[in-house]
């Protein structure tokens, strides 16, 4: 991995970031359009059951050469790129942690919920994300300490009325809902993780379980947005999450308005899905 060109030059400015990220993004949006409801997407199956097509292959290639050759110095993640340099993309001082298509499946169905999430990364935490939903004809950003955006728009958590409209583990939600600490209703699956987390952070959503096994390049740049949404992002033991270790798998992870985190945590807990 190149080093930065001189690493005693400042970063470049959050909002310098989210600009980059940003347009980059919107032009791979532009082009997974491109593919979407088409029948020539060349479906394959990793590992035996996660699909993936050409589209998921040609928006990853092009996010990584455009975001590398505008930021050189930086480290790469991806859902679709070989994690070849882990020593590298750990020591850059920013790293890109992309997932091309989040919610191949349904991209594939021709389903609108997917998006392409671009997270950027320092010291274990996310400071720019973009989530581009050409599809829904969405764009949702944040930066860190700049707040969280849909189209332009402020968005932020909901304060938690007497019903609460839950994603996640149907396991979970009903025990939260039998728990007595809430009343609780499961919210129909939704096939992007990252577009789930967002609607969290739009009031969509009071929260959700996330179910071991999620990876970084699924919630690098959702978990800024939530955040900078006004709510809280954890493991199951209630620890802020890290990004960018030597393995990008999660195990469960909670997201919700802050008054809500005890309470689901504790069903985390009590199930053992910590």
């Amino acid at each position: 991995m190149a080093a930065p060109a001189n690493a005693s030059e400042p970063l470049p400015a959050l909002a310098d970031e989210l600009a980059l990220i940003a347009g980059t993004a919107r032009k791979a949006g532009a082009m997974a359009m491109q593919y979407f409801g088409g029948s020539d997407l060349d479906v394959r199956l990793k590992d035996g059951e996660s699909p993936v097509t050409k589209a998921d292959y040609a928006v990853d290639r092009y996010l990584r050469e455009t975001l590398l050759a505008a930021r050189p110095g930086y480290g790469w993640l991806s859902e679709e790129t070989a994690d070849s340099d882990v020593p590298g993309r750990m020591a850059a001082p920013r790293t890109f942690i992309a997932d091309p298509i989040d919610g191949t499946r349904a991209f594939i169905a021709g389903h609108a919920v997917w998006c392409i999430s671009v997270g950027l990364v320092e010291a274990g935490k996310p400071v720019a994300g973009v989530l581009e939903c050409p599809a829904l004809g969405e764009t949702i950003s944040a930066t860190a300490g700049g707040g969280a955006h849909r189209n332009g728009r402020s968005i932020r958590v909901a304060r938690p009325g007497a019903e609460l409209l839950i994603g996640g583990p149907r396991a979970l939600v009903d025990r939260l809902n039998a728990s007595g600490a809430a009343r609780a209703r499961r919210h129909s699956h939704v096939p992007s993780l990252a577009y789930r987390l967002a609607m969290v952070a739009s009031g969509a959503m009071d929260g959700s379980f996330v179910k071991p096994f999620a990876s970084d390049w699924d919630i690098a740049a959702a978990a800024l947005i939530l955040t900078e949404a006004g709510g809280v992002f954890t493991d199951g033991k209630g620890a802020d999450v890290t990004l960018n270790g030597a393995d990008p798998l999660k195990g469960t992870l909670v997201a919700s308005h802050p008054d809500l985190k005890a309470a689901m945590l504790g069903v985390v807990g009590d199930l053992g899905f910590g």
